[in-house]
């Protein structure tokens, strides 16, 4: 039987979606456990305009050529090298065919300001808009939960990224002025104040631009050690064992490598609860301990912070920061810092003369606010 005729298509579809700070709750996403992002002002636009050949291209102001590949040949694997890139854009069309959609002939125009490479989710930002943009041009009718699945399971099963998922449910479900209180085992969100201007309080990101690389296999080891650990302790995921239950977990662990990667994301899991409790009832300011704590916790048993990291959040904290952290999955990338506003400005440059010192590379220093999640533009 013929497939229904497509209705026509409107001339473009424009949707905008944000990069995220991770507040709290690293490496937890993928042990069913909890995590605390917000949405930042920095994003993609994904522009999405129907062509008459059998084609998906993907343009992006980012990059100097444009990638074309026949829609026959739309599989993962296929876009390697240099061409690598356009795989989160394309993997999300292959997403949608995967689920039975046909797909016309399409052309993808991609422009972001998320610092690449920086751990705040450029990825996820592309994947989601991409995702919003196709479901508006192709009129498929899906809900904001639909397009986190579609976003993850570009990056996931097409690129090839192992990560969890708490990246597209931010840029999706974000709020203003809010935080999202991710469960990553049921999917559910609850937004959570998070007002900065009203605290009187500034959140300060700084790039160390150190590398940052999630494809490699530092990542993949994490995430195979929890998943070791919790079958040992035989629970479906790490984020059944409790603080309570702690000592005992690591008992039954046989070596030094799966406790320290079971007590940073049992512990994880309960500061990040901690810290949702306290900006519930409006003590933003209190949150700070927790976050420190938890960047030791990444850097003494979870082991994936860098020494450009480290000495970022030791500066912070020396030039008054209620608390810092690195933020994203590890081994470079961003530390956030929560601080006064003057005290922000100080901090960023305090860091990058630290970094002159040792001779790394210049950091780069900025506020964000929690912003708004995917939406459509015009």
């Amino acid at each position: 039987m013929a497939s229904p005729p497509m209705p026509p298509m409107p001339v473009e579809s424009s949707w905008r979606a944000p990069g995220r700070v991770n507040l709290i709750g690293e490496h937890t996403d993928y042990n069913d456990g909890f995590c605390l992002p917000l949405a930042i002002p920095y994003g993609c636009t994904a522009t999405v305009s129907p062509l008459s050949e059998p084609v998906l291209e993907v343009v992006s102001a980012q990059q100097e050529a444009p990638v074309e590949i026949a829609l026959a040949e739309l599989r993962p694997g296929r876009l390697t090298g240099a061409d690598a890139w356009a795989g989160y854009a394309a993997g999300v069309a292959w997403a949608i065919a995967e689920r039975g959609h046909r797909l016309p002939g399409l052309s993808i125009s991609l422009d972001g300001d998320v610092p690449l490479g920086a751990g705040l989710s450029s990825s996820a930002a592309l994947e989601c808009s991409v995702a919003a943009a196709l479901d508006d041009q192709l009129a498929l009718g899906l809900d904001r939960s639909e397009l986190v699945a579609l976003a993850r399971q570009a990056e996931n099963d097409f690129v090839g990224a192992p990560t969890g998922g708490m990246d597209q449910l931010a840029s999706v479900f974000a709020e203003r002025d809010r935080v999202l209180l991710c469960d990553m085992r049921t999917l559910a969100v609850e937004p959570v104040p998070f007002d900065l201007d009203a605290a009187g309080l500034s959140l300060l990101v700084i790039d160390t631009r150190a590398p940052h690389q999630l494809t490699d296999g530092s990542y993949g080891e994490r995430r195979a050690a929890c998943e070791e650990a919790a079958r040992l302790l035989g629970v479906p995921a790490l984020r059944d064992v409790d603080l309570e239950g702690l000592p005992e977990a690591l008992d039954r662990l046989p070596d030094e490598t799966l406790r320290k990667r079971a007590r940073h994301v049992i512990t994880e899991n309960d500061r990040t609860l901690a810290c949702a409790d306290l900006l519930r009832t409006g003590q933003l300011r209190r949150i700070g301990p927790l976050l420190t704590a938890s960047h030791e916790s990444m850097r003494d048993d979870f082991e994936i912070t860098v020494p450009e990291v480290d000495l970022a959040v030791e500066v912070l904290l020396a030039f008054g920061a209620a608390g810092a952290r690195m933020t994203g999955g590890g081994f470079g990338g961003c530390v956030i810092a929560l601080m006064e506003p003057a005290q922000a400005r100080a901090g960023a440059l305090a860091v990058q003369a630290a970094f002159a010192g040792r001779g790394y590379a210049e950091p780069v220093g900025f506020p964000v606010t929690a912003a708004a999640g995917v939406h459509r533009l015009g």
